[in-house]
């Protein structure tokens, strides 16, 4: 089957799967994410030995604001709907409406990273440096590599959304659309973990 190959000017129901080629990038993707679990595990494992030692910086309980995190995991995970809209529109080949919440899913990571750079803002306020404590360090690595996470997919996306603008919707670009998705889903779900073992573990203790 040729890369641009099609049925009567309609793409197939899976075009990401619809070559060798796009199914190979669908699969080496899921083995990629296999290695940032792992990197993520690492991250996590080290954040939880590390928590309660604070020096004489503030604790978890003292710094964490849970409306504005919860605020921010909101858009987060309204975002990860956002780009299923997107899929099934481009499953549907109707390019716009994808393109539309694709810039949605955008706006909403852009929000989302808006909101994490006021908070740590004010942490370094409250005197929780990176180089405060332990707990500090740990802290901002982890949240921060997933941050990092979030302004890389918000890139990748933007640059998608100009490249299917430019070149259509095809099995060409589709399979990059759909793996950018599969990304997102991924720091949104990593994102439920740090909500739940950072912020709501740091205010219960």
């Amino acid at each position: 089957m040729s890369a641009h190959s099609h049925v009567d000017g309609q793409l197939p129901h899976e075009p990401e799967k619809a070559t060798l080629e796009g199914r190979n990038k669908v699969l080496a993707f899921w083995l990629f994410l296999g290695g940032e679990t792992v990197l993520f595990g690492t991250l996590f494992s080290a954040f939880l030995a590390l928590r309660h030692q604070v020096l004489d910086g503030p604790t978890e309980q003292e710094l964490f604001s849970l409306p504005l995190v919860a605020a921010a995991t909101f858009i987060l995970l309204t975002s990860s709907l956002t780009s299923v809209f997107a899929i099934q529109a481009m499953h549907a080949n109707r390019v716009k409406s994808m393109i539309n919440w694709l810039i949605i899913t955008v706006i909403l990571g852009l929000g989302f990273l808006g909101l994490e750079i006021y908070e740590f803002y004010h942490y370094v306020q409250e005197g929780h440096g990176f180089t405060t404590s332990a707990f500090s360090s740990a802290f901002y690595t982890l949240v921060g590599f997933h941050g990092a996470h979030v302004a890389f997919g918000v890139v990748w996306i933007s640059i998608l959304i100009a490249q299917v603008s430019k070149r259509g919707l095809n099995v060409v670009t589709a399979p990059k659309v759909y793996v950018a998705g599969m990304y997102w889903h991924f720091i949104d779900v990593v994102w439920v973990f740090i909500f739940t073992v950072v912020y709501l573990m740091g205010k219960v203790g």
